[in-house]
């Protein structure tokens, strides 16, 4: 095995300066001199020195990291959030630190207080709820938290959520539109808030209009889910309309309509999805869905980041109709 990282006493030792002259010379806004920090970076070039930010942040009692938190991390709603978020958090001097919640069910306590042992600045978290001892002791320790698509009934956390609700009733408008008279609404088995309330507020305007609603919820937030939806649902010829929840539902509704049950998107089913990944719109499946713009959602949690504001507590990503192909 090689040797470990070069020290900053060993830069200190070869400039011929103090340890905490090394140190001044890589702090921002340091006090040093130039003739001192010449030596310095000279020595640290020749050594192959690189800052330890880690320690620098503790020394500090707050690193520079963000810590992440999420489940699901390979769904393309997931990954295309984390992808922004993350080249976001670097262009602000941040890092990234992701825990995977896909093993902490429905408690993500534990991810949370390993965060405050890497002393992080700030928590986003996309998939789960933590409990309210958590987020008070995030708040006691000056932890700033955000949370994605959940809403709680607190004032003191910050909240970032699509307007699901609204995305909703867009989807029920336009199959109705479509004169879609019996509709299935598609949910995984997940229920997470998101999924809740887009799947009620669908049932609810449908249900004003008179149409007909169908619900199935089983299984992952997975495309699998969804062509399995379609296996059970579509031997129902009377349903001519179908809202998945998210989009990667609705792709594999749609492929089990065309590859299972021979049915005919749109001609004798129009399906609409909801979140506009960028699968949405592959020329094979050419998606009518609700779409949230991820830029808007990415800048709304950079916002909630730096902000103290407590108007910025609650943000709402706006949602549009994104027509393609798939409803009459």
């Amino acid at each position: 095995m090689g040797r470990g990282f070069v020290t900053a006493e060993e830069v200190a030792k070869k400039a011929g300066v103090s340890r905490s002259a090394v140190s001044r010379t890589f702090t921002p806004g340091g006090s040093v001199s130039k003739a001192v920090r010449r030596k310095v970076v000279k020595a640290a070039q020749e050594l192959g020195y690189r800052v330890n930010r880690l320690a620098q942040g503790l020394n500090n009692d707050r690193s520079n990291l963000i810590g992440v938190v999420g489940a699901n991390l390979g769904s393309p709603f997931i990954s295309k959030q984390l992808d922004l978020l993350s080249i976001g958090l670097l262009r602000r001097g941040l890092q990234c630190l992701l825990l995977n919640a896909a093993d902490a069910r429905k408690d993500i306590a534990p991810l949370i207080e390993l965060l405050f042992e890497f002393r992080a600045q700030a928590i986003v978290v996309l998939s789960g709820e933590p409990p309210a001892s958590i987020i008070d002791e995030c708040m006691a320790n000056g932890v700033r938290l955000i949370l994605i698509n959940q809403r709680l009934d607190r004032t003191d956390t910050n909240m970032v959520l699509s307007d699901d609700s609204h995305g909703a009733d867009l989807a029920a408008m336009r199959l109705i539109e479509a004169k879609c008279r019996k509709v299935a609404v598609i949910s995984s088995g997940s229920k997470t808030p998101a999924q809740i309330r887009r799947a009620s507020a669908f049932s609810q305007r449908m249900a004003l209009e008179g149409v007909d609603v169908v619900s199935w919820s089983d299984g992952p937030t997975s495309y699998e889910s969804g062509y399995q939806a379609g296996c059970d649902l579509l031997g129902d010829r009377t349903i001519d309309g179908a809202f998945c929840v998210t989009d990667l539902l609705a792709l594999g509704f749609m492929d089990a309509a065309r590859l299972e049950m021979s049915r005919h998107v749109p001609e004798d089913l129009s399906i609409i999805g909801f979140d506009d990944i960028p699968q949405a719109g592959w020329k094979s499946y050419q998606l009518t869905t609700v779409g949230q713009s991820f830029e808007a959602l990415t800048e709304k949690v950079l916002t909630a980041l730096a902000s103290d504001d407590p108007e910025t507590r609650l943000q709402v990503v706006p949602v549009a109709l994104v027509e393609r192909i798939t409803a009459r």
